[in-house]
Formats: C-alpha cells, structure tokens, sequence
C-alpha cells in the first residue's frame, strides 16, 4: 500500500482554526517568542520519557540520551527543533495538535475577543504554545515515534483549515519539528541570532541544547567546511545554582518557561534547605491571575527528585490558598517513583509544604514592605485567594492577617491592619467592618453612623470570602474584630449615656411591640438602636447568621439557603419613629401604621444589601408618598441633609396611604 494512499486528511477543531487566525493576525510582537515555547515543549516531552523510564526502563531502548537538537537549513529555508523524548502515537498527534484539549481553550478565545487585543502574548499559558510556529512558519511538518513503537507518523499542515497525517519512517524515538519559514523571518536561519534566543529564553533548561553549526577551516582551495553539534545553554537546573551566579533576568527568563507567561513575575524567593531534609524550592508570585484561578488544576508547583521531574502540578506542596504560587522544588529524599497516596501521607512532604508556605509568606510580606505598589498589585490580583487561608488554616492566622488590605472609611485607597490599629481612637475598643458588595454600596450604610459619630474608622468589606476570613483572624494584635452590622455591637458608654438609651427603649415600647406584630414572619426582634444617629431603622444579623450578601451569593449559586431573620433595630430619636409612635398611641390599629412597618422594613432591607420582597408593592408606595409630597407642595432632597429628609416625610406618614 502507497503512502498516498495511507494519508489522512483531518479538519481542525473550531477553536484551533480561530487560535491559528489569531496566532498568524493578531498575537505576538515579539515572534521570537515561537523559540522558547517549541523548546519548552521539547524539555517537557524530554521530562516525560525521563520520569517514565524509572518504573519503564524499556522505553529508552538502549539509546540514553536525552537532548534537543537544533538545525537552520539556509538552502531549504527551514528549521528544525527535534528531541530524543517520550514522542507521539498517531492517535496522539491527532488529539494533540488537531484538537484543544486543554479546558480554558475556549475562555482564551473569549477573552481576546472582549478585549480586542491585537497582542496578547499569552498563548502559552492556555496550552497551545505548539501553535506559536506559525508566527514564523506558514507550514510545519511533525515527525513523531512514541517510545517503545516502532512506527513512527508525519503530520502536517499549512494552518489552513485541515492537517494530513501518514506513516514515516524515523530511527529513535521522539518527535521532530520542521518549520518552512515565511521569507520574511528568515532572519531565525541564523547561528548568532539563534543562539542569542536560546541564552535569552532556555538557557536554564535542564537538557543540552545542540545548535547544528557549520565551521570552515583553512583557505582558498584548501578551504573546508564542516557541520559540527555544538551544545549552546549551560543544560544545568537554574534552581540548583547558586543565587550569586543567577541574574534577575535569568530568574525572570525562567519563571516565563515555567508558566508559560510573557510578564515577568512580581517577586520570587529560591532557598535551599539542609538537615533532617534536604530540598531546593524556587516559587514565583505572578503579576496576573491566570483565567482559570479557582481551577483545582492550576494548584501546585513542580516536583522534582533528584532532578527528574515527578510531577508538573504537586498539590500536596502548597496549601489551597497559595494556588497562585509558581515554582519548583527539588527533594534529595523523596524515592523517584512516588506515588500521590505516598505523597499524601508523607511526613517529609509534609515538612516540605509547611516550609515552602512559610518562605511564600515571608516572601509577600518583604514585598509589602520594600515595594509597595508591587504588593498592591499583587493584592488587586490574589488578595481574595489568599484570605481563604484564614477560614481553613489556623497556623498561619497572624502571618496572612499582617498582609491583609482593605478599603477604609479612612481615605481612598488600601489600609493594613497594622496602620488601622496605629490609628485608633483613645478608647476604642475593636476594629469595625462593614460587609457589602462594593465600596460604594456601604460608604453610606446607616449601621456605621455611630461608628462615624465617634470618629472611629470602618473597614469595608467587599469580597465573598471576608465573611468567612473575619471569623477566622477574630483579633489582630489584642484588637477584636467586630462587624457594624452585627447584633453584639457594644459602643463604650457613659453613665448618663446608658440611662439615656435604657428611656429611649422604654418610650419605644409600644410600638415595637407593633412592629414586632407586623413583622413576626420577617424578623426575630425590633428593639432600640444605639448605632443609629440618622437613619429611622436597619437589619442587624444575630448571632450565628451570616450577612445579607453571602446568603444572596449563596443562592445565586445553587444553594438553598433560607433568608435568616433578622433584629430590627429602631431610632427612637428619628422624627419617623417619632410619628409612628403617636400614632401607635392615638390609633393602635391604623391600617396605615402598619403599611409603614412594611414600608420601613423593605428600606432596612434595601440597606443591607438585600432585595424587597415584593418590589411593585414598595414603588406603589413608593409612588403614594411623592405623590402625597408634591399634593402638600413638599420637597424632599434624594442626599446630604438626611434629617430634614426624614423630618418631611415623617410629616405626611400619619396621612399617606399606599
């Protein structure tokens, strides 16, 4: 049978011909960028066979080496990058370039499509750096022998639309490359040009990389040309050198291999350790959240023993909330065929995750302090994820809770907790939060108004996992951590304060006994407030409840969590209550009474972040109150003068109807 007539035809996924459309239109300025992650790929096939062969001794069939070669054909105008790796089956090449395996394929896309970006520099990360060859190439030739086969498959395609593959005939096992250059990056035939890229971006890989060059000797007629391998990168584990012999940009060149990122990392640390255990880490904190963030997939960092690679993402090495942590670490006393059921077990894993935790924890709280714009950025991106460690991860309360940053009531812009508590008034007591979606939809909140009364400062709370976070810190330097919106807020009072709020209750009495029969289905308790100043009334959670916000989020995402009964807190000082407190006492069973118990229940609930129950019944009421307002010639300004706000429309309550 013909080779012709064993020759596949294959159309390409949907997705790959947009990221091909991409690739050759749209992505990359810096197309050198195709050197690197063909290389990387090379040293991951490289890795693959290495780690294989220690339970699978056979698959090296007698030929050890493990190595990339590099060949410019100047005459045929091509390159090529060939490895002595793991290989591909036919199968393989077919899944493997034909198709997007890799689960964020179609968010990339997505991604590139919302921002319009005409350079984004970010294939790598979504697992299709192979692509990246068409940047230079307008066709490409794979040849592939899976170790242990013998037959070995061409594939190859010009990027429009389909690929072929056939049989072919290859003596090792392992995957070669061919790129037919464009004629205008021809430029990448080059010795110098060739070997400048591989210093820049591979000179760390841990195989050799030969670069096929051709030296002549001698002259004139007895001039002689030979075509010489000459080993190009220093084929040696960055990790494993000494910090004094790596540069910055060599750190910043290999974290870009490692992750598959074009921005250099925000900050890293790389330490040794000597003693009951023996092992080398080198971690990085990225300057972008990659797309898939809160995939159990992206937890973990590179394993390595004895410097063959076990596992590209070992969880057990990191805590959940460190999955935004790059790096490797390199044991000396973890056996080479380890398996996860031993890794989870292990005690010297376990010594291994607690140090490396605690080196990417010290390594955040040094970039707090010498760069503090970098940490900023780092805590816009990450700062979420890490603040999971205090729900889940007692040990390493205090250290997260000095890197915590929030916004504040103070000023614009982020606050430590260390800077919050440095500022305190003399004799508060607590660091106060408030819990809400935005800044903006808590600036105003009516449960800090006392707070704001005392001059004290608020923290604002507004990512879902704070709820959680704040119960698991409790304090932060001997200071509880206390929420505006909670039952137990206790306000440090003076005598003559305290008889005053137990008269004010006793006034309120009556009508919230009222209250409290309007709304038995919506609330546990109505009684007098001693954190409102302007605000006729609002919704405290109990304790044991969550806030408003989470429950909402909670549903939002499936979850059948029943709306909680709140504490109605009321200001018996506010010109409303005032009114409906007449009222109580001259009509106790007024309809209209009743519909402003409703009425003001559905503002409390608004303010706490939560939806009316019944929307169309409250701007009916809504309605009848400006319509009262405008028929009386009224005027009640939407901000700024709260009170005389209030005062107008606690004039029309007894009178308006819904």
């Amino acid at each position: 049978m013909s080779v012709d007539s064993q020759r596949e035809t294959h159309h390409f996924q949907a997705e790959i011909n947009q990221l091909l459309n991409l690739v050759i239109n749209s992505l990359y300025s810096h197309k050198e960028i195709f050197l690197r992650e063909l290389v990387s790929n090379a040293s991951d096939a490289l890795d693959k066979l290495r780690f294989r062969s220690v339970t699978e001794p056979e698959l090296l069939g007698g030929e050890s080496a493990l190595e990339i070669h590099i060949v410019p054909d100047a005459e045929k105008g091509t390159l090529t990058l060939e490895d002595t790796g793991i290989g591909m089956t036919h199968d393989e090449l077919v899944k493997n370039l034909g198709t997007i395996a890799h689960s964020g394929s179609r968010e990339f896309l997505d991604m590139v499509a919302q921002r319009g970006q005409k350079d984004v520099n970010l294939i790598g990360q979504f697992g299709v750096g192979f692509y990246s060859a068409y940047l230079v190439a307008d066709r490409v030739e794979v040849v592939s022998r899976a170790a242990g086969q013998t037959q070995a498959w061409r594939w190859t395609s010009d990027a429009k639309g389909s690929f072929t593959v056939e049989p072919a005939e290859r003596a090792t096992r392992g995957t070669s490359i061919t790129l037919h250059l464009k004629e205008d990056q021809k430029e990448f035939l080059g010795e110098w040009r060739l070997r400048e890229l591989i210093k820049q971006y591979s000179d760390y890989v841990s195989h050799p990389i030969h670069l096929e060059v051709k030296k002549t000797t001698g002259e004139g007629a007895d001039a002689k040309t030979e075509t010489k391998r000459e080993v190009i990168n220093k084929a040696s584990a960055l990790w494993q050198r000494a910090k004094s012999e790596i540069t910055d940009e060599q750190y910043q060149e290999f974290y870009k291999h490692l992750s598959h990122d074009w921005e250099a990392p925000l900050a890293w640390t790389h330490f040794r350790t000597e003693g009951n255990q023996v092992f080398t880490g080198l971690i990085f904190v990225p300057k972008h959240p990659p797309f898939d963030l809160n995939s159990q997939e992206q937890r973990g960092v590179r394993l390595f023993v004895k410097r063959v690679l076990i596992m590209d993402r070992c969880e057990e090495m990191l805590p959940q909330w460190l999955r935004f942590v790059r790096g490797v670490v390199d044991s000396d006393d973890l056996p080479l065929n380890v398996s996860r059921e031993l890794l989870q077990d292990s005690a010297v894993v376990q010594g291994i995750r607690k140090h490396v935790t605690k080196k990417t924890l010290d390594m955040l709280e040094k970039l707090a302090k010498d760069k503090p714009e970098d940490y900023r950025t780092f805590w816009q991106a990450f700062g979420a994820v890490l603040k999971e460690g205090l729900a889940v991860d007692m040990e390493y309360r205090e250290k997260i809770g000095s890197l915590l940053r929030y916004e504040s009531s103070r000023e614009e812009g982020l606050t430590s907790l260390a800077d919050y508590v440095s500022r305190m008034k003399e004799g508060q007591e607590a660091i106060y939060y408030v819990f809400g979606e935005t800044r903006k939809a808590v600036v105003d909140s009516p449960h800090l108004e006392a707070l704001k009364k005392r001059g004290y400062e608020v923290l604002y709370m507004t990512d879902p996992v704070d709820e959680w976070a704040s119960q698991g810190l409790k304090d932060f330097q001997g200071k509880p951590l206390v929420s505006a919106m909670h039952a137990d807020l206790k306000l440090k009072e003076t005598d003559e304060e305290k008889r005053e709020k137990e008269e004010r209750a006793k006034g309120l009495g009556p009508l919230a006994e009222k209250m409290k029969e309007v709304l038995k289905e919506q609330v546990r308790e109505v009684r007098a407030s001693d954190r409102l100043t302007d605000s006729p009334c609002c919704l405290v959670v109990p304790e044991g409840g969550s806030h408003a916000f989470v429950e909402r989020l909670l549903r939002e995402r499936g979850r059948s969590v029943p709306r909680a009964k709140r504490i109605l807190e009321v200001n018996p000082q506010h010109p409303i209550i005032q009114h409906l407190s007449a009222l109580q006492q001259k009509e106790p069973g007024s309809e209209q009474l009743k519909e402003w118990v409703e009425m003001l229940y559905d503002q409390a609930l608004l303010t706490e972040g939560s939806s009316v129950e019944d929307p169309n019944r409250f701007a009916r009421r809504m309605t009848a109150l400006m319509t009262q307002l405008a028929a009386q010639g009224g005027t009640a300004p939407i901000e700024g003068n709260h009170a005389a706000a209030s005062t107008t429309s606690a004039q029309v309550a007894p009178t308006a109807s819904a």
